[in-house]
């Protein structure tokens, strides 16, 4: 019998936490600010949703809107920051000016971060080559995850990638699991089943009321059951 398949959904508060959990995501995606495409919580909301729920929580390393690292020295103690908030798991990914992985930024961070487990997130659908990415990144201590949609524009655009990727796995620089998301709907699950990839991550599509409100249960319950349980 195949695996489950990972179900992450955005939180922005407790409150978004305690409804993933109930509607059976598998794991949270932490962040604030989601004008900005989501940037760093602050540690008490950290601590706040640890004590909230028992699933994985992945918290987001990102200062400012776009996917240049900016002040490195910030985020690496910010990073400890959160860590001692009890944050185990996070989110991260920058790149230069060229669009190649800045890993100099990559390198300090994961560094702080100490063999925690960790995903580089969709400043790959931005990268000038995500092939020349994913091997310069293929070693890197704690990374065992690729959130993507394939393109920039979104999951439809990005859909022969993504399926060519998972065809790849298990190759150097492919070995991390591929977490779906970026325009990710409900019509896209059967076909990326079938292709093997099992890791989805949803935000919006969690919110029937749109950013403005919370996390419904009863949406992210819907999406566990075409998943499969």
């Amino acid at each position: 019998m195949s695996k489950r398949a990972v179900l992450e959904v955005i939180a922005l508060d407790t409150e978004d936490a305690v409804a993933a959990q109930a509607g059976g995501a598998d794991r949270l995606e932490l962040v604030t600010d989601m004008a900005a495409d989501g940037l760093t919580p602050s540690a008490s909301t950290v601590a706040a949703i640890r004590a909230a729920v028992d699933i994985d929580v992945r918290v987001m390393l990102r200062l400012a809107d776009g996917f240049a690292a900016g002040d490195v020295e910030r985020l690496t103690r910010v990073a400890g920051e959160l860590r001692e908030a009890g944050a185990t798991q996070f989110v991260l990914g920058f790149l230069d000016a060229e669009g190649d992985v800045d890993l100099g930024a990559v390198e300090q961070i994961a560094k702080v971060l100490d063999g925690c487990r960790w995903t580089f997130h969709r400043a790959i659908d931005r990268a000038a080559d995500r092939d020349a990415l994913r091997k310069q990144l293929a070693d890197f201590p704690g990374l065992d995850t690729y959130l993507t949609a394939g393109a920039a524009g979104g999951v439809d655009e990005g859909l022969s990638v993504l399926l060519a990727e998972a065809r790849r796995r298990g190759e150097p620089g492919y070995e991390q699991q591929l977490l779906v998301g970026g325009g990710l709907r409900l019509d896209h699950v059967p076909g990326l089943l079938e292709a093997g990839i099992d890791g989805f991550h949803i935000g919006g599509a969690a919110r029937p009321a749109g950013w403005d409100g919370p996390v419904s249960a009863d949406a992210v319950a819907e999406w566990r059951r075409v998943l499969g349980h």
